[in-house]
């Protein structure tokens, strides 16, 4: 019932405030106050009650009839001369057709702002795409073009300027690299290598190679697991290498100096596990959460990315998590750190 009646009430209420505000307007412009109205605001609701229902009767008539009438005539074109048309049938599809076009109309409308959404996501990856591949080719142009016109003759000058420019072009392939992995991911292309091994090994495994890494950034890289007894899970290990990895590389990105990363190991019941990378560092804003996995997403707009990567990398973990059929979480409070999370599968036996 509220569905059939709630355009025409809609609209009723919209004609009662355009009349006030240009009934209003025209007294203030003859009186020069609006005094004289407040007096008669009793008088004035009445009428604007009285307005309300007449146009509500009107638009309600003209829509049914409108709707009433384009019904008859597609009855009459589908049922056999000479039997009538049943008037109770006939107004019960009227009003189901009125609720229908409602409905229409409202999905209608989530669909064009759903859309909207999309084009703008659309244009934002775009600039962004255009800004990660434009500053590893300007730093390319810009060394190569010094060594061609400024005819360089030192040997060690044209030797850093040729390693400069080849950093560049290492920048260019990580990106198109990545792209093409989250893209074959989108499309169902890529297919996982699933096997049994152990988690807690690749862990250490990882561990040690990214140790040199932490040195350098100054930040404790620890896993305190158990070694002894293996935990097997089922899942494509050089997959699930290039996860963790990342979320690691990620925790140094926006680590603090003397701070820590940790990768934990929590079960959740018998069949999966929880892998958690933990660090200590900056944070991120509850605002930024939800879009941290959107490809060359930035929590800091100005920041530059002078540690180098593609920086689709938590794109990349996201989508080979879900490839696994597997969940993801993040928490984070700015000033405290940050946890990356995701589920696995135990081996069955």
């Amino acid at each position: 019932m509220n569905q059939r009646y709630s355009t025409a009430i809609q609209l009723a209420f919209l004609i009662v405030v355009l009349f006030t505000l240009i009934f209003g307007m025209v007294y203030y412009a003859y009186a020069g106050a609006l005094s004289g109205l407040l007096a008669a605001k009793f008088y004035i609701l009445l009428g604007q009650l009285a307005l309300f229902l007449v146009a509500f009767v009107i638009i309600q008539l003209r829509i049914e009839n409108f709707i009433l009438t384009k019904v008859k005539e597609l009855y009459k074109d589908l049922l056999p001369t000479g039997i009538p048309l049943n008037e109770d049938s006939l107004q019960k599809d009227v009003i189901s057709i009125t609720a229908s076009l409602q409905q229409f109309a409202k999905e209608s409308k989530l669909e064009i702002e759903l859309l909207k959404d999309k084009e703008n996501y659309r244009r934002e990856f775009i600039g962004n795409l255009a800004h990660e591949l434009k500053t590893p080719l300007f730093t390319v142009q810009s060394y190569i073009y010094t060594l061609l016109e400024e005819n360089i003759k030192d040997k060690k000058i044209r030797k850093k300027y040729l390693e400069k420019a080849a950093n560049g072009i290492d920048r260019l392939n990580f990106i198109i690299n990545d792209l093409d992995l989250i893209t074959q991911f989108e499309t169902g292309v890529t297919n996982l290598n699933i096997e049994q091994f152990d988690i807690k090994a690749l862990i250490n495994d990882i561990v040690e190679l990214l140790e040199i890494q932490s040195e350098k950034k100054e930040i404790k890289l620890v896993s305190n697991l158990d070694y002894s007894t293996p935990l097997i899970v089922a899942a494509d290990m050089e997959r699930i290498t290039q996860v963790i990895t990342n979320l690691v590389i990620n925790s140094f990105k926006y680590g603090v100096k003397n701070g820590t990363t940790e990768i934990e190991i929590s079960p959740l019941n018998q069949h999966k596990i929880l892998v958690r990378v933990i660090d200590n560092g900056k944070g991120i804003a509850e605002e930024h959460l939800p879009r941290l996995f959107e490809r060359f997403y930035r929590v800091e707009k100005t920041r530059n990315r002078n540690d180098g990567g593609s920086g689709l990398g938590l794109a990349i973990v996201k989508h080979i998590i879900e490839a696994h059929n597997e969940k993801i979480f993040v928490e984070s409070s700015p000033n405290i750190g940050s946890e990356f999370s995701f589920t696995l599968s135990r081996a069955q036996n």
